[in-house]
């Protein structure tokens, strides 16, 4: 074993929080996950710091909230910023990486010295990165081109579609976890060359999937066993207008069979991902590790709303949205536990320094969530941040979510000990005045709102 622990980072896309067997679902198979669960710490209030791809996942790798490291939409890191795969690197970690990062820019690496294939991206290289392009030739070929027409069809559609199929997700995780068996294989045994390793060189190896993203398209097997056991929401969209953004209508837009279609396909794209985790342990125990020894983190970019509130894919601060599974287990050092104090991805970055005995960069918005696997919760300030498009933002504190979406929407205040439906807005109930005092001041911290704190530089933990 080397010095500094070895780590696992599995991800997926578009988890929801409540889709896996350690949650509570006893319809999904996710039999490795929740052996994860079940022998590491379960967080069970994590949330991301935005509910869609790009930002969430640039946040992660920065340790900072969108506002602060300047990703608030579709936007990339600026090149060599100072992820926490550069950190890692910088201490002599070989960082590697498999599947979907979702940079846009030219600095496809950010830090990782090894990138597998193949490498995902959403949308090609932005023009904003050409310095020289010639302004005619961009204004002939690219002023119709969208980009989300090569991706995705509408929302309805997704869902109508929906079933058995093989998409590129499909293909590119299929090829993600080849790669990364290969690449584990060739890293601890060399069996090509015979090369015995001698320098015991630490590895952060990430392993990426685009699952259960959609298109929501799963094997027959998986789809035949999910179809009849499955309960697809049927519900209506809520009033508010950015809330019911996204919606596809029950019996409007789709049948409750395509509903039910796509709920099961979805079923299936999760046992799928659970399955290829399954087979990376697998091939580190096969290559002579011992996992006890390693550090594992899964977690999941953003949730998925399936259907929830009329509502499908992300986006939104509802919980299945917002919120997202995460457990970090290291039997060496910790005992399995559960946490329920409010925490974020963001949070990863000074979680994982600290447990590899790195410095904890200053001026991070990341907080170490060692203390809290330890059992000591007493000095943890219980709030998490989400935000996206400059002016949507949701703030947590203890069971209150605040959610400010510009002057021109009302506010919302959800109480999840006594509405976890989130259907009740509390933000004008007079017994929620000094919170909703505090939610604003809080607001304005954050650059948000009629009176933003213009010198903003960080969320201040």
């Amino acid at each position: 074993m080397p010095d500094r622990p070895n780590i696992l980072f599995l991800m997926d896309d578009e988890h929801r929080p409540d889709v896996l067997g350690y949650a509570g679902d006893d319809t999904v198979r996710t039999p490795t996950i929740d052996s994860l669960a079940e022998t590491g710490t379960v967080f069970t209030n994590a949330y991301t710091p935005s509910p869609v791809c790009v930002p969430a996942r640039q946040s992660l790798m920065a340790g900072e909230l969108p506002r602060t490291c300047g990703c608030l939409g579709w936007d990339d890191l600026d090149p060599e910023y100072y992820t926490f795969s550069r950190h890692f690197a910088e201490y002599g970690y070989m960082t590697t990486c498999a599947g979907k990062l979702h940079h846009q820019g030219w600095d496809q690496m950010q830090g990782w010295r090894k990138r597998l294939g193949p490498t995902p991206m959403k949308r090609p290289l932005h023009h904003k990165y050409l310095e020289k392009k010639d302004p005619d030739a961009f204004d002939r070929w690219e002023k119709d081109y969208d980009p989300g027409s090569e991706w995705k069809w509408s929302y309805s559609k997704e869902v109508r579609r929906a079933g058995v199929g093989d998409s590129r997700v499909q293909v590119q995780d299929r090829r993600s976890v080849e790669g990364t068996e290969q690449y584990i294989s060739q890293y601890f045994n060399s069996p090509y060359y015979d090369r015995q390793r001698a320098d015991e060189r630490p590895l952060l190896l990430k392993v990426s999937l685009i699952q259960p993203h959609f298109p929501f398209f799963t094997t027959q097997d998986k789809f035949e066993y999910y179809l009849n056991r499955v309960d697809p929401y049927l519900e209506e969209p809520p009033d508010h207008s950015f809330l019911r953004k996204y919606t596809v209508e029950p019996g409007v837009d789709a049948s409750e069979r395509e509903l039910r279609r796509a709920t099961a396909a979805y079923y299936g794209m999760v046992e799928t991902v659970d399955d290829y985790f399954g087979r990376i342990m697998a091939a580190l125990e096969a290559a002579g590790e011992n996992l006890e020894e390693w550090i594992i983190v899964y977690t999941s970019d953003h949730g998925e709303m399936l259907g929830e509130h009329g509502v499908w894919e992300k986006k939104k601060f509802y919980e299945a949205s917002v919120r997202v599974p995460l457990v970090i287990r290291w039997p060496e050092r910790f005992d399995s536990g559960r946490v329920e104090k409010n925490v974020n991805l963001c949070d990863l970055y000074a979680t994982l320094a600290e447990l590899a005995g790195l410095p904890i960069p200053d001026g991070l918005d990341s907080r170490s969530l060692v203390p809290l696997i330890e059992g000591v919760e007493d000095d943890w300030q219980n709030e998490t941040v989400s935000q996206f498009d400059g002016q949507n933002l949701m703030i947590k504190q203890d069971h209150l979510k605040y959610q400010y979406y510009g002057e021109e929407l009302p506010e919302i205040l959800w109480d999840l000990e006594r509405d976890s439906s989130e259907t009740r807005n509390f933000i004008d109930d007079p017994e929620y005045t000094d919170a909703v005092d505090r939610f604003r001041d809080r607001r304005d911290e954050l650059g948000y709102g009629p009176n933003p704190n213009l010198e903003y530089e960080g969320a201040g933990y």
